[in-house]
């Protein structure tokens, strides 16, 4: 007897999967950006996986903790480079 639902995982996977596969066919300037996000979907994914129900809301907390990471570096870069 098989399962009726895919797993979370398996649900984060054939998201990312499809992001991955949009992202190739986004215009040339854009194309890294949609691979990145696909590959920030799968990053806090087995982590997500504890507290989330549904996949895609998996999905779209690794890729939010990823985006709020890359602002905090950000700030912190232009925090170094004020001159006092």
């Amino acid at each position: 007897m098989g399962r009726t639902f895919p797993s979370i995982r398996q649900g984060v996977n054939s998201t990312a999967d499809r992001w991955a596969r949009s992202a190739r066919a986004l215009r040339k300037e854009d194309r890294r950006y949609g691979e990145m996000v696909a590959e920030f979907a799968k990053r806090h994914s087995s982590e997500a996986f504890v507290a989330c129900d549904d996949p895609l809301e998996a999905v779209v907390f690794s890729v939010l903790i990823e985006i709020v990471k890359l602002h905090e570096q950000r700030i912190a870069q232009e925090k170094d480079h004020v001159d006092p």
